[in-house]
């Protein structure tokens, strides 16, 4: 259970992610999350689910409230997945929120990169609301972004062409190599 600390906020001392998986958008987070997390056995967390369950769909959350009141929605959400014992998977823009980007600073962060010849299929479901402006607007986002993703990672893996079960297994393997984890059954 998180801890209060003097201000009462909650912190994560005792509690952190196994593994931070961060990029821009769709280069896999979720996918590769949730096959992570399965081979590891323990808990998946994906802030947009998290955010979707609580205030709806994404791109209505865009159209009726506004980036802003999304974003906040959005750093509540990731605090509250960092104080898991779990693999998770933060949206793109999560980690432009300076609150956002200094938590992760002490936490394994893995930085999913993917090439814009093989996003391009992959963003036009219409799902993603600042992508609207397809291939072109992925590759702005991913530009501006790319600086802060670098410095917050850990380590860096390329989901373009190879299968996401082997990606999976080396994530996995990757984080098995960290320091010991507190995990539900005792270090391991």
């Amino acid at each position: 259970m998180p801890e209060r600390g003097e201000s009462g906020a909650v912190t994560t001392q005792g509690l952190s992610p196994l593994a931070v998986l961060i990029g821009p958008p769709a280069a896999g987070k979720t996918r590769l999350g949730k096959r992570v997390a399965r081979i590891l056995s323990v808990p998946f967390l994906d802030t947009d689910t998290l955010i979707e369950a609580e205030h709806g769909a994404i791109p209505e959350i865009f159209a009726e409230h506004g980036e802003p009141v999304f974003r906040r929605w959005e750093a509540e959400a990731v605090a509250s997945a960092l104080a898991q014992r779990a693999v998770v998977a933060l949206g793109g823009g999560a980690v432009m929120t300076p609150e956002t980007a200094e938590a992760l600073r002490a936490l394994p962060v893995v930085l999913l990169t993917i090439s814009p010849e093989a996003v391009a299929a992959r963003i036009e479901n219409g799902k993603r609301p600042l992508l609207t402006g397809g291939i072109d607007r992925w590759t702005e986002l991913v530009a501006t972004r790319m600086p802060v993703y670098e410095s917050l990672a850990t380590v860096r893996w390329d989901t373009s062409r190879r299968p996401l079960s082997q990606i999976a297994e080396e994530i996995a393997t990757w984080v098995r190599t960290l320091p010991v984890h507190e995990s539900p059954g005792g270090p391991s």
